[in-house]
């Protein structure tokens, strides 16, 4: 086991000192709290919430990651770049990236130890190398961390906004206009499947703009982007303006006229700098091809100006 000391220097929450101080995500912080791995000034405290003072010595023990037993994989994962520090990769709709509980199905962490691909461990045996995820539905850009050093270099880069995505989106009906979205986010207290935007939650910020409207004004392609990254945020907040995205039978309704797959979801540009060279990076993945398919059915415009990389991040320039 990994023991981690350290003294305080200012008056803060445990949970808040301990994300900072680790580089952990809060509710594996929250986990080691609550199961008797954390001390203050030598005694066992399992309240996250607790008062930190300056002054107080902070103890915690890393347990040791479980080792669960490997799944089959019979898929492949597009490499989009890779060095000896990052993964750059992207994952298709209906794979899941970590192991649950509730997951029975191969995942994403399982295609890269079946792949015997180095990774960092400060996430734990489930989800090692995951320094950002994506759900299950969504397709796109993830980046993968071959070393702790990487990953809490890019953690810290989540933080300060340096690493981000774009997205692109298919939704029912149109956006009025272009707009930010700034509503606290939380578990849905009547359905716990869902996250909603409750009072109290915490605070989250989405971007949304228009791009172009199918041909009979029903549907519409939009970009998103976070300046935060709480569970399905874009799908909360567009459903906070009864916005939905194509697919979405959680937070909005299947189209009774077209048959839509998944939910239309896609992380389309992923940028960061390069954890060792500081170089910046940007990465793109191509649309895939069943949303490809519905804007060659639905939409007039030519996709691919509409989404060409400059002008589509140019959209955001006023956010």
């Amino acid at each position: 086991m990994e023991k981690i000391t350290f003294t305080n220097r200012e008056k803060e929450r445990l949970d808040k000192a301990l994300a900072k101080k680790l580089q952990k995500p809060r509710n594996q912080i929250e986990q080691l709290i609550k199961q008797g791995y954390v001390r203050i000034n030598g005694k066992i405290e399992k309240k996250a919430g607790s008062k930190l003072k300056s002054g107080d010595l902070v103890e915690v023990t890393i347990p040791e990651p479980k080792v669960s037993q490997p799944k089959d994989v019979h898929f492949d994962v597009e490499r989009i770049y890779e060095d000896e520090d990052i993964l750059v990769l992207n994952k298709p709709a209906g794979l899941v990236v970590h192991p649950a509980p509730s997951v029975k199905e191969p995942t994403l962490v399982d295609w890269l130890k079946a792949n015997d691909i180095s990774l960092s461990t400060l996430s734990g045996e489930e989800r090692h190398g995951i320094v950002h995820r994506l759900d299950k539905e969504t397709s796109g850009l993830i980046v993968i961390a071959k070393n702790n050093e990487t990953h809490q270099a890019l953690s810290k880069q989540l933080q300060d906004k340096s690493m981000g995505r774009y997205y692109l989106a298919i939704v029912e009906p149109p956006l009025k206009e272009d707009l930010i979205i700034e509503k606290p986010i939380a578990r849905n207290p009547k359905n716990r499947l869902k996250m909603g935007v409750v009072e109290g939650g915490r605070y989250a910020k989405s971007a949304f703009v228009k791009l172009t409207t199918s041909k009979n004004n029903k549907y519409e392609l939009i970009g998103a982007k976070l300046f935060t990254g709480r569970t399905h945020q874009i799908r909360v907040h567009l459903a906070s303006i009864n916005r939905h995205i194509l697919g979405d039978s959680l937070y909005g309704f299947k189209s009774k006229s077209v048959t839509i797959p998944r939910v239309f979801l896609h992380a389309y540009i992923l940028y960061l700098k390069h954890p060792k060279s500081g170089e910046k990076m940007r990465f793109l993945a191509p649309v895939p091809e069943d949303m490809l398919d519905f804007l060659q059915k639905y939409f007039e415009e030519n996709i691919d100006e509409t989404i060409h990389v400059d002008s589509f991040i140019g959209r955001f320039a006023s956010f």
